[in-house]
């Protein structure tokens, strides 16, 4: 399972990671700078010992300050260095902490007078500013995650209220507007993407509402010479034409009826009329009303506050739904807040498992029937009214659909 690591983190780690080389940077330069310095500083003063030492040498031809005449551990390269009688320091690393400096000057006999010496002192105060340099660099990193997290959080915050605002605008609320569910005053990306977000949504819900509109105006303008028609295929004398009249005439009325139906609830200003009831009993009485074949078992039986109207259309597509589409024999669930219809057939669509109910489809040829393709729809849409869950998945064999609901009522119905 990969690791999902938040924006907050990827920014402080980002962060601490360029001021950490920043400051291991800064303190190789500043740690070289000054050894270099220290190490030039020390030269100099070895080279003044060295006059030093060479004057009281020629006067006095006695050895003073430490110096050495022809010293056997004189370094090759300085011996070479001062065979044209010229003065030459040089630097060898002694292993601890402070460099061997050597000076040494060729005399007019053609001795060579040196001096050798280890300037701890001076490299004390590099180990100090070492030490410096880590509790400063360590400082930095420490300071810059801190403000990383600072900013990383902020800017994550206001990312996932605008991924929480946009996922109520995909479920449907057309109030939520991410400009304000973000807030703040920050002017950045996170507000431009905000107010793109709220354009597409204002675009798509006009679009959706003008859609929603021609369609129930359709559906409006169809009732009344349907309802006409009916009622004319009713006063046909009887036989085998009349009764296909009349079944197709009753088949359109209800497609009629479904597409208002849709229309409404894709207009998300239904509401619920909430009752409290006994889901078990309730479920028992309906179903055998509406498909006396399908068994009934009531696990563990709820109270719950609910549309019975509602919560009857959507049990009793479902129930339509598995008897016309799937096999027998058909079960019903309840238990506590979950409803289960199953039948034994060969199971959804893999359009509606991927996609969900879809308008005007009606799967496979394996489960391909009479009807339009709107049961589904409404029931999903149904469910959303009542703020449950309604889901759909194979159950092998069979189709097995799932309706949980809330265990406290749909905001706005209370």
């Amino acid at each position: 399972m990969p690791l999902r690591a938040g924006l907050r983190w990827k920014v402080s780690a980002a962060i601490a990671a360029v001021s950490a080389l920043v400051a291991l940077l800064l303190s190789l330069i500043v740690h070289n700078a000054a050894r270099v310095t220290m190490i030039n500083n020390s030269r100099d003063v070895q080279d003044e010992r060295l006059r030093s030492a060479q004057r009281i040498f020629d006067s006095t031809e006695r050895l003073a300050l430490g110096a050495e005449l022809n010293d056997p551990e004189l370094p090759e390269p300085l011996r070479r260095a001062v065979r044209d009688g010229e003065r030459a320091t040089y630097v060898t690393e002694g292993g601890g902490d402070a460099p061997d400096v050597w000076a040494a000057a060729r005399l007019p006999d053609g001795d060579v007078l040196s001096l050798h010496a280890r300037f701890t002192d001076r490299y004390s105060v590099l180990s100090g500013l070492d030490r410096t340099l880590v509790v400063g660099s360590a400082s930095v990193v420490l300071g810059s995650t801190a403000l990383g997290v600072l900013i990383g959080g902020g800017l994550s915050r206001r990312l996932r209220k605008a991924a929480t605002a946009a996922g109520r605008v995909a479920a449907g609320d057309a109030e939520v507007r991410v400009r304000e569910a973000i807030g703040g005053r920050a002017q950045d990306e996170t507000d431009e993407l905000a107010r793109a977000i709220d354009a597409m949504a204002d675009a798509l819900q006009a679009r959706l509402e003008a859609e929603r509109r021609v369609t129930a105006d359709i559906a409006h303008e169809l009732r009344t010479p349907v309802t006409g028609l009916v009622t004319a295929a009713g006063l046909l004398p009887d036989g085998r034409p009349a009764e296909l009249v009349r079944d197709r005439a009753q088949v359109l009325r209800t497609l009629v009826e479904d597409v208002l139906e849709v229309a409404r609830l894709d207009g998300a200003a239904e509401r619920a009329e909430l009752q409290e009831l006994e889901l078990g009993e309730f479920v028992t009485r309906r179903v055998r009303t509406l498909a006396p074949q399908a068994h009934v078992t009531v696990v563990r039986d709820a109270v719950v506050a609910t549309d019975p109207r509602r919560l009857e259309r959507i049990l009793g597509n479902l129930v339509a739904n598995a008897v016309r589409h799937g096999a027998p024999p058909v079960e019903v669930t309840v238990e506590d807040r979950s409803l289960r219809v199953r039948d034994h057939g060969p199971g959804f669509p893999a359009e509606l498992l991927a996609d969900g109910p879809s308008r005007f489809r009606t799967g496979s040829t394996d489960r391909a029937g009479g009807g339009h393709g709107l049961g589904l729809t409404i029931a999903a849409g149904q469910a959303r009214v009542l703020g449950a869950r309604l889901t759909f998945r194979d159950a092998a064999p069979g189709a097995l659909a799932t309706l949980r609901l809330p265990p406290a009522p749909p905001p706005g119905d209370r």
